[in-house]
């Protein structure tokens, strides 16, 4: 079965290395160019501050993340996806809003949830569908 502590551990490995590096609007396709150099960046300097055993392995472990090809890295990416719809879904869709995000756009961007955790992409869609007759999401 899947190794749900190492599934934790890369969300907040990633989360550091993402606070550090500076989010990123994940809709600004400009901004998501550079966002990985970055991360890269940010990881350098986190991890080098750390002794050596531990550097390697929470940089494997980052490294699993982005790579996103194992299923531990799946479901974390999934859940790592997740957060920012239940947030714009529960703010009335703010964000959303705000940007004139679509529900294509919202789908094309997290469709790796449908690998990660089919499950949880089917409450995603779900919930898409709920915010778009709610008028929080357009169509």
């Amino acid at each position: 079965g899947l190794d749900i502590g190492r599934v934790i551990q890369m969300l907040l490995i990633h989360d550091i290395v993402e606070i550090d590096a500076g989010d990123t609007f994940c809709y600004d396709r400009a901004a998501v160019a550079h966002q990985a150099a970055h991360e890269e960046r940010a990881a350098e300097r986190l991890f080098g501050l750390l002794p050596q055993h531990l550097a390697d392995r929470f940089r494997n472990l980052w490294e699993e993340f982005e790579a996103r090809e194992t299923p531990e890295a799946l479901l974390a990416n999934s859940l790592d996806r997740l957060q920012p719809i239940l947030n714009n879904y529960h703010s009335g869709g703010k964000s959303w809003g705000a940007h004139g995000i679509t529900r294509d756009q919202v789908r094309d961007r997290n469709r790796i949830v449908a690998d990660g955790a089919p499950e949880l992409w089917a409450y995603i869609e779900d919930l898409l569908q709920r915010a778009v007759d709610k008028g929080m999401l357009e169509d």
